[in-house]
């Protein structure tokens, strides 16, 4: 499945940008890109984020500001007694460039810049996230008053980045199509055995043609890619189960507990039994 062009001019008429909220049992895979800017706050809701290349765990009060072009979806693992729901704003180019040129807004011209590869931020989340779902039932002047204070408060915080500097929206290249069956593949099989030869195959590539062009497009070997989705998987687990970490590692793709072990240390820095200890902690 191709990430898929999302029409948003249609829906924005003769507005700016829109703003609306999401509400939904379940945040379904729904792979797409389109070229507005598009900043998201999670209220209630949690499982995985996908943007470019990454992936990673969101929960409530999750924000990111996606760059145009950049491929996205938020899926949901589980069904709670409430439904998920975000809020939703998306801007175009258009509406923002003229803005850019005044000095007043060269903080948010920067953060704009950093967005092409994904941005979630750590900080200055409680007081963006007033004013955007201030941003729901007001009017439209007052709309987009509200998104350049937004996006002032948020220019000033920490930032996340997503995706990998490498990562490349690709703009409905023929090559597109190929690369995301790749990420879907991967994405419904990472828990089971990941074959490189299919992989290959889901791209009409010798394994050899296929490693340089995944090397290219994501900026990471297929492994190395792979291992980063099991690893963001067990990390949920460790935090969430009190599950032993050989049955994580089982559960997340891995074949082999020391190979785990090595990978997550690779990765994060620390070992799987540290991690699951300060995160309890805090």
């Amino acid at each position: 499945m191709k990430a898929r062009l999302e029409q948003l001019a249609h829906r924005r008429k003769n507005r700016s940008f829109l703003c609306y909220e999401v509400e939904t049992p379940v945040f379904s895979f729904n792979w797409h890109y389109h070229p507005e800017y598009e900043l998201t706050l999670i209220i209630r809701g949690e499982g995985k984020r996908l943007v470019g290349d990454s992936y990673e765990q969101f929960d409530k009060n999750d924000l990111v500001l996606l760059g145009p072009w950049l491929p996205h979806t938020w899926i949901t693992e589980k069904v709670n007694k409430q439904n998920n729901l975000a809020i939703v704003i998306q801007f175009s180019l258009e509406f923002i460039q003229p803005l850019l040129q005044y000095n007043e807004m060269a903080s948010i011209k920067r953060l704009l810049q950093k967005s092409d590869i994904g941005i979630q931020f750590s900080d200055k989340k409680e007081q963006a996230t007033a004013l955007i779902q201030k941003m729901i039932g007001s009017n439209e002047f007052d709309q987009m008053m509200l998104l350049i204070q937004v996006l002032q408060v948020l220019s000033h915080g920490k930032a996340n980045y997503l995706s990998s500097v490498t990562f490349k929206p690709l703009k409905g290249d023929k090559s597109e199509h190929r690369i995301n069956k790749v990420f879907q593949y991967v994405q419904k099989e990472y828990k089971q055995t990941v074959s490189l030869s299919k992989a290959a195959s889901l791209t009409y590539l010798s394994e050899s043609a296929f490693c340089k062009f995944f090397k290219r497009m994501s900026g990471k070997t297929f492994s190395d890619y792979v291992n980063e989705i099991r690893i963001a998987h067990a990390c949920n687990r460790l935090i969430e189960t009190d599950d032993n970490i050989f049955l994580i590692s089982q559960q997340s793709g891995f074949e082999s507990s020391t190979y785990f072990n090595r990978v997550f240390l690779r990765k994060k820095g620390i070992t799987p039994s540290k991690f699951r200890e300060i995160r309890h902690k805090k």
